[in-house]
């Protein structure tokens, strides 16, 4: 029986869009896979296995289901293990570039360990400005983290840090007791950007850091979405806040350009915008205008955002966890015990054992940096995979701090679990090797110094304890934390 032209049509209507849709399902594989595929060949290796979603968009809307949708972060990887067997990796198609995501301790140790394999990529690179320390590489990225590190981690500077910020914690504990009713994450936030404005660039609370406050949201929200640069995208508004930001550090660097006698005492600023315009590399070169506003835009951005974000946590977990709460209240009452003042030393705060325990908690459990961006700087082989040069590794580290083969009972909060040191590998809440996190110690001594003041002075209650947590751009509950704050 012969076909009529109507039948060809039908038939050609019903199969072509079948045959799109496998093209559409497949073509990142196809695209990506093919060439990889035979430079596999030709070595003996292979590709991770996974799926890199459709066109353009590759597995975004898959990332945000459970992200946003389900609110279950955490199966994004579960779901792929479970499919795919333990491989410590998966390749997809994320933040516009083919990904490998690394979610074992060992895969990303050995990425954070190998500069000359690894190098730092971050998919919103016009956010995080290409120079500033965290984008740069070689020798310059030493040579700066190097200098950023005696600014704001040696003992010295931390003890000067910690004699700053101690009033303004203990000032905005008062007004959050005098309120009574408080969201605790928008207080944190005042809290620390002008602990943070204050040493980095010498601002003042008032309408600049208000402002900053409101650019910087928007700086984040851009730093997880999908790099479009098209008006009405989230990154495209970040990308215009990231220009306001800008001219606001540029307006400052301008007037410091005028005094021209920077070791005079009255026109020193002693901050880390000064210490950057001021810097030297070993040849006698200054960073450029670009560089000094790249680095402390971002500098204070990473500061502001992670300690934020931990105070926030700290109020959360305490209030949820009485019997820590009255252990740490007890190792801070012996702290300060025949002691004059209110203010604790930096030597102090060390000695402070299960204090340090609940920070460490916090931060685990917090993730404040779930995902760390590194790029394959040549085909490197994993255990007989292949990891293609050009692709970017995701260093899946939340997944790291809350596998049940890592750490027992891993999504409730026990400080005491900081009795005995963690596995090798599993937890990196600031990252390993060369690129740590340079101000992994500022960030630690600060919300140290905010729980020694909380439990001492104030107790307080969740106003909603069963509020649902918000993954995106980062985790935290979606009320803002509400307390009800009195004195002690």
């Amino acid at each position: 029986m012969s076909l009529t032209v109507e039948m060809w049509v039908a038939l050609i209507v019903g199969v072509a869009p079948i045959f799109v849709g496998l093209i559409c399902w497949f073509w990142y594989d196809i695209w990506y896979g093919i060439p990889v595929s035979i430079r596999c060949i030709a070595d003996g290796t292979k590709l991770p296995p996974g799926y890199m979603g459709f066109p353009f968009f590759g597995e975004t809307f898959n990332f945000l289901r459970y992200f946003k949708t389900l609110a279950q972060p955490d199966d994004f990887i579960n779901s792929r293990k479970h499919k795919y067997g333990d491989a410590e990796m998966f390749r997809t198609h994320l933040f516009g570039s083919p990904a490998i995501i690394a979610y074992s301790p060992g895969l990303n140790r050995f990425v954070f360990h190998s500069d000359t394999l690894f190098g730092q990529n971050w998919p919103s690179i016009e956010l995080i400005g290409k120079n500033s320390v965290l984008a740069v590489e070689g020798p310059l990225h030493s040579r700066l983290k190097s200098f950023i590190a005696r600014t704001i981690s040696t003992p010295d500077a931390l003890q000067k840090v910690t004699l700053m910020v101690q009033p303004r914690v203990i000032a905005a504990l008062q007004t959050w007791a005098e309120k009574g009713r408080v969201f605790g994450y928008d207080e944190a936030k005042k809290l620390t950007l002008a602990n943070i404005g204050k040493y980095f660039a010498n601002f003042e609370p008032g309408p600049k850091l208000d402002i900053l406050s409101e650019l910087y949201a928007w700086f984040v929200k851009g730093a997880r979405a999908y790099p479009i640069k098209i008006p009405g995208t989230t990154y495209y508004k970040a990308l215009q806040c990231r220009k306001k930001a800008l001219s606001i550090f540029k307006e400052e660097l301008d007037k410091r350009k005028k005094i021209t006698s920077w070791d005079v005492g009255a026109n020193a600023k002693h901050d880390l915008m000064e210490g950057l315009m001021q810097y030297r590399d070993e040849e006698g070169t200054k960073l450029s205008e670009a560089e000094v506003l790249d680095n402390i835009l971002v500098l204070l951005l990473a500061g502001y955002e992670s300690t934020t974000l931990s105070i926030t946590w700290a109020l959360y977990y305490l209030a949820k966890h009485p019997h820590v709460l009255h252990k740490l209240r007890e190792e801070n009452l012996l702290s300060v015990k025949n002691k004059q003042g209110d203010m604790i030393t930096f030597d102090e705060i060390s000695k402070l054992s299960y204090t340090n325990k609940v920070v460490e908690e916090v931060l685990r459990l917090g993730n404040v940096s779930p995902i760390m961006f590194r790029i394959a700087k040549k085909d490197v082989e994993y255990k007989g995979y292949k990891i293609p040069k050009g692709w970017k590794v995701l260093c899946w580290i939340r997944y790291l701090h809350v596998n049940p083969e890592n750490f027992e009972d891993p999504l409730t909060f026990n400080p005491d679990r900081w009795d005995d040191q963690p596995k090798p590998g599993t937890y990196l809440v600031f990252g390993a090797g060369k690129r740590m996190c340079v101000g992994n110690k500022l960030s630690r001594l600060q919300i140290s110094i905010f729980i020694h003041h909380l439990v001492l002075g104030y107790r307080w209650n969740l106003i909603n304890e069963a509020a649902a947590v918000s993954y995106l751009p980062n985790p935290k509950p979606v009320d803002g934390v509400e307390i009800a704050i009195s004195k002690i």
